[in-house]
């Protein structure tokens, strides 16, 4: 037995590493074209914060409206190891995300009594639209991390009830609970979870533990004591800057419970700006689809009710699982109807229960009721053969679901680009990619002007924005000046750079070529580092103050007899004698007027390295127009 045994286990190993590999892979295939290429507002904040605080004013912010130490000490690992590789943030969240969805497929697996339904589940959680914040944003991470625990202290309490493993269960559930209480505050409401365990766990005549019942309200005393003495209150903030206490309806909250219940079956209850598109924006096909899944579920727990019925010596501890996950599930949702709105990213973790609550329903309708009259042999037989064929029938029910709503989440999901924060990551990515991927680190210490701002760049991102590609964190010299037109600057030099927005797209373009062009148009001769050659024209835009300064330096020998001869507009403006090394000329015109300027040289560098045109190098001039 013990060979056969280990080599079953073995093929479980090897299954179930093929089965996370895929929905590695899926992972990575439904989350393609998502990016973080710069950061911006809560994200860049937090790096400003990681840049310029200690370790311990970092992790442990005193006196701040948030205390969530747990997570600011991963946030803080994951800056570290990331630096200025920006770039790495979206893989690291999607290699989380498999994480929490090879929990989601082991914990399905247990509660299914099959592979397949861990690995279908599994598939569901990384399909979900929800999870565009744990994906798209550096925070992600603590949606991410908040998941993994909440799923884990479910998992832990469900062991418990079930009287599997030991009693160290509840106690890891208690030390879960400690820790996302100080990951996100929102879990605080987890606690009467833990009681309702102990209340359907509790047998008649069995001795009341009472270090179990002391111990999640001893836990949940010193989150709060931790709370008030660091940042002096216990209540949890709202969201966008609100106070919970100031916000909080209780009509208001009843709605966005209702409306957290019909997003798990699939439908789109809320604003554009916080799901991408309204239920009754969505097209009819999609809204088909989930009418369709949604009646899919209801003849799942039509089964499930009539199966219990069919089996009723099981059917106290099956009502007491299915009471577990939907007070788990009726708890988070709570939880997160007490502030000003929804999103769908805190909407994540109760959709997840779901799928394992639907794991379980398969779980029971896939077992067999007991055969009467049979012979030992033949019963098991009988036995076998109900449970093959009812395990194929929920698995290819919840395959339909499946296919019902891949559609639906990949529709949902194309409509990212109109959820609240997707227009500025696309701007600030844009940005990036025009900036820094683009010139690398000869971006650090050049002056970046914008032509607009419509995107109503904060002052601190424009600071801030750069500094998170140097290593060093400093990007010293690197400047953002905003202009209402590329009339605002004069000639563009090597130490700047022109970009304008791009509404339309979101996006940013770089016109550092075409201002430099219009600014000072090479005809011939004129080269962009300075050098002319012994004949040259350009076209010159003079600016604001009409005023076109030529400084010119040549730094041969002078043998006498040297002349710079300048023609504008065809005609001989001057011809200079070139007496020094250096010398001055200036071009006086209307304001913005374009003007061309050819010049002769009856002289040329000696020893000159190179020569890039049909004539001689001769001399080096710089053009001002401001």
């Amino acid at each position: 037995m013990e060979p056969r045994k280990h080599l079953e286990l073995k093929n479980n190993w090897k299954d179930d590493a093929i089965a996370i590999l895929l929905l590695g892979a899926f992972a990575f295939f439904i989350n393609r074209g998502i990016s973080i290429k710069g950061l911006y507002m809560d994200d860049l904040y937090l790096w400003s914060c990681y840049g310029e605080q200690s370790f311990l004013e970092f992790n442990f912010p005193i006196g701040s409206t948030r205390f969530r130490f747990l997570y600011y000490l991963m946030a803080w690992l994951e800056l570290a190891l990331v630096g200025s590789r920006v770039t790495w943030f979206v893989p690291i969240n999607i290699v989380l995300n498999i994480l929490v969805a090879a929990l989601v497929y082991w914990f399905g697996k247990k509660l299914a009594k099959g592979s397949i339904f861990g690995f279908l589940a599994g598939i569901c959680y990384l399909l979900s639209r929800m999870a565009y914040y744990q994906i798209s944003q550096v925070y992600g991470l603590m949606e991410t991390t908040a998941t993994a625990l909440a799923l884990g202290i479910l998992l832990l309490l469900y062991r418990d009830l079930n009287r599997e493993g030991t009693k160290g269960e509840f106690y890891g559930a208690c030390g879960l609970y400690f820790a996302i209480c100080f990951v996100h505050e929102r879990y605080l409401a987890l606690l009467p979870l833990f009681y309702l365990v102990l209340l359907l766990g509790r047998k008649k005549g069995e001795k009341r533990e009472l270090w179990k019942w002391v111990t999640p309200l001893a836990v949940f005393l010193v989150v709060m004591g931790i709370r008030q003495a660091a940042i002096g209150t216990v209540v949890p903030a709202g969201t966008g800057g609100t106070e919970v206490t100031d916000t909080f309806s209780l009509g208001e909250a009843f709605f966005y419970a209702l409306s957290q219940v019909a997003y798990i079956f699939g439908f789109n209850a809320g604003p554009e700006h916080l799901n991408g598109m309204t239920w009754a924006d969505s097209p009819r096909w999609i809204r088909l689809l989930v009418y369709a899944s949604s009646g899919l579920l209801v003849i799942f727990t039509a089964a499930f009710t009539g199966a219990l019925f069919k089996k009723r010596k099981n059917v106290l501890p099956a009502l007491k699982n299915v009471l577990l996950f939907l007070a788990f599930i009726a708890l988070c949702i709570g939880a997160s109807s007490v502030t000003v709105r929804v999103e769908m990213r805190w909407i994540y973790v109760s959709y997840t229960a779901a799928l394992l609550l639907l794991c379980y329903m398969c779980g029971v309708l896939g077992e067999p009721g007991q055969a009467e009259g049979q012979n030992p042999d033949k019963k098991k037989k009988l036995k076998n053969g109900q449970k093959t064929v009812r395990y194929a029938v929920c698995a290819a029910a919840f395959t339909l679901y499946l296919i019902l709503l891949f559609p639906v989440e990949s529709f949902y999901r194309s409509q990212y680009p109109k959820l609240y924060l997707w227009p500025n990551q696309l701007r600030y990515n844009s940005l990036a990619e025009e900036t820094y991927e683009k010139y690398g680190d000869e971006i650090f210490g050049k002056t970046i002007y914008i032509v607009g701002n419509t995107y109503e760049m904060s002052r601190f991102t424009a600071d801030t924005f750069f500094k998170v590609f140097d290593p060093k964190r400093k990007a010293e010299g690197t400047q953002v000046v905003f202009i209402d037109s590329i009339l605002d600057i004069g000639q563009v030099t090597e130490n700047m750079l022109v970009l304008r927005e791009e509404p339309e797209h979101n996006a940013f373009q770089d016109i550092t070529g075409l201002v430099k062009n219009l600014k000072c148009e090479i005809t011939e001769g004129y080269y962009r580092d300075g050098w002319m050659d012994e004949s040259a024209s350009i076209r010159v835009m003079a600016g604001s103050e009409g005023v076109i300064r030529l400084k010119f330096m040549f730094p041969g020998i002078l043998n006498g007899g040297e002349t710079t001869a300048i023609y504008r507009d065809g005609a001989l403006e001057t011809e200079l004698p070139v007496t020094e090394s250096i010398y001055y000329y200036d071009i006086e015109t209307e304001p913005y007027q374009i003007v061309s300027l050819e010049f002769e040289n009856n002289f040329y560098m000696q020893n000159a390295q190179e020569q890039r045109g049909e004539k001689r190098l001769a001399v080096i001039m710089e053009i001002t127009a401001d």
